[in-house]
């Protein structure tokens, strides 16, 4: 019985051996890990979903209220910088303008008369002056009594203060033409605003008013978007848009056109985010755009805005604490696992990370990260396969 017993606690000790061996042999023999390789080439884009929009859209209306006669373009037609677009009932314009040109005529002839009377009142002058000139000498001869002389001397001063007066009716006629030239500017640029014209090469996007209407100033009657001035308008995630630039290259996909692709480049970066979305507005000047642009509709843009000729990329989810900066990553040193805490500046679209510093001369990173793993534990390399 004692021998019994004694085996049993031997074979009892023997197993926990065996499998305490066995156990250490498993958590202590070293890892096989994938480890990073040096990749080139790597192009890093941002990726932001947007629409195309009109870079220079305009709801045109009338400057002045009438029953709107003449419509000369309807939605989808192309007019050229000038063309009419409508008009509006002219009658009583036309009507205030043809006054205006009577009253300058009234002012021009008003200035005839009164160069008339001008040259009237010199000639006058000119006989009164003769005659005082006259009689002032013939009165220190005693020819003519002192009294005529005194009556010359009077008539032509008369005839000065005429002259006066001629000159000033002269100037107020002048004064009067131009007013009146200038009320039938006022006029003729009332009139135009009846006519409504196309301000630069457009397409017309829709037409708000049909005839008969009366509209008042300002009513829209058409909108408009200039001839090829599309963009895009992408929205892009704060997080992800601290490295666009305007001019960085883009490539843009529509909903309705899948199969190809449309290049571009960075135009412009709104200087002001969505404070609910968290997101920044890109807009994006096209290269090669399709032949018929639908404003609103949905595309898909990637924004290149680095080329990594030589870059060590690590995926994020072998990454521990990520921050946007920096975060934790396992590496082979010397056959040995170590954690090592690094700095990171890209992401791609396939959510690896470029490491930048805070790796090891010598050291490899790990890639995927597995059970067992702990500081100082062997490890055997296994290279990835470089992209």
């Amino acid at each position: 019985m004692k021998r019994f017993r004694l085996a049993y606690v031997l074979g009892m000790l023997g197993a926990f051996a065996i499998a305490g061996a066995a156990a250490y042999a498993l958590t202590n023999r070293p890892l096989s890990v994938e480890v990073a390789p040096l990749s080139s080439d790597i192009l890093v884009r941002v990726f932001g979903l947007g629409t195309v929009e009109a870079r220079v859209l305009s709801k045109v209306g009338f400057e002045a209220g009438a029953t709107l006669i003449e419509l000369k373009a309807d939605h989808g037609d192309r007019v050229a910088k000038g063309a009419v677009l409508a008009r509006l009932a002219s009658a009583e314009q036309e009507a205030r303008l043809a006054k205006a040109k009577a009253a300058m005529q009234i002012a021009e002839v008003g200035i005839a008369r009164a160069e008339a009377g001008l040259a009237k009142a010199e000639a006058v002058l000119a006989q009164r002056q003769e005659a005082n000139r006259r009689k002032t000498s013939l009165l220190g001869r005693n020819i003519v009594s002192e009294q005529a002389a005194e009556e010359a001397v009077r008539d032509e001063a008369v005839a000065r203060a005429d002259v006066s007066v001629a000159q000033s009716e002269l100037a107020t006629s002048r004064v009067r033409v131009d007013d009146a030239r200038a009320q039938v500017n006022l006029e003729e640029t009332l009139l135009g605003h009846r006519t409504l014209l196309a301000p630069y090469d457009a397409i017309v996007i829709e037409r708000h008013k049909e005839l008969g209407t009366v509209v008042k100033a300002g009513d829209p009657i058409f909108t408009l978007i200039e001839v090829g001035g599309y963009w895009g308008l992408a929205f892009v995630d704060e997080a992800r848009a601290g490295f666009i630039r305007e001019g960085q290259r883009v490539e843009a996909r529509l909903r309705s056109r899948p199969q190809e692709t449309f290049r571009g480049e960075v135009a412009r970066i709104g200087l002001e985010s969505d404070r609910v979305t968290e997101e920044r507005r890109v807009f994006i000047k096209g290269e090669n755009p399709p032949p018929r642009i639908f404003l609103g509709e949905q595309v898909e843009f990637w924004i290149t805005v680095a080329t990594l000729e030589r870059a060590l990329l690590v995926p994020e989810a072998a990454v521990h604490g990520y921050d946007g900066k920096q975060g934790e990553v396992w590496t082979v040193e010397k056959g040995r696992l170590h954690r090592r805490l690094v700095q990171f500046r890209h992401r791609t679209e396939d959510a690896r990370l470029e490491i930048v510093a805070g790796v090891p001369e010598g050291a490899q990173v790990v890639i995927r990260v597995g059970n067992g793993f702990r500081e100082d534990r062997s490890a055997r390399v296994v290279e990835g396969e470089p992209r």
